[in-house]
């Protein structure tokens, strides 16, 4: 498959299913397409997906999720980002910030102020330049076994204008997406 397609190329669509089959449509047989296993955590399916299709193949997704959350003693909602992912043979090509933005008109449209979302210190560049800021601090998420600080790096987006982080702890009200 050629590399060289210009941006203009790609249009990203919602998609009305995402399971593991098209996953390894977009990453083969990689047993860790998002680099995050090590972490031991369990992850929530998510309930909306936008993808990109280059001649019939799925090349990009990000899928979204309304969750819990708690800031200091306020809960609240936020629309929940993961699974964001780019065919190794097409990245660098905005594939990332053209389905992220996609699925961020979505959710501007679902109620919550803000989007969130995990990723790895390396990806943390990629995102700051869509927009997205880091929380410092702990972030707790939920497990079976209780309450564990979340090792990837937390960040968010807001989803209204004028919407502000709120003040306080952070705990994810359910297991992460």
């Amino acid at each position: 498959m050629t590399t060289n397609l210009p941006p203009a190329s790609f249009t990203a669509v919602r998609l009305a299913r995402y399971t593991k089959t098209e996953l390894s449509e977009i990453v083969g047989d990689d047993d860790d397409p998002f680099g995050v296993s090590e972490a031991g955590l369990t992850w929530l399916p998510k309930q909306e997906h936008f993808g990109i299709r280059l001649g019939g193949r799925l090349v990009a997704h990000t899928g979204l999720l309304p969750v819990p959350l708690s800031v200091g003693s306020a809960e609240t909602q936020a629309v929940g980002f993961g699974g964001v992912v780019v065919a190794p043979d097409l990245r660098g090509h905005g594939l990332a910030r053209l389905v992220v933005t996609s699925a961020l008109e979505h959710a501007r449209t679902m109620g919550p102020q803000y989007g969130i979302l995990f990723c790895r210190p390396r990806l943390v560049p990629l995102y700051q330049r869509l927009g997205w800021r880091t929380l410092e601090g702990d972030v707790h998420v939920e497990q079976a076994e209780g309450p564990v600080i979340m090792p990837l790096r937390t960040m968010w987006t807001p989803l209204r204008d004028g919407a502000q982080w709120p003040v306080g702890p952070v705990r994810l009200l359910s297991f992460p997406m």
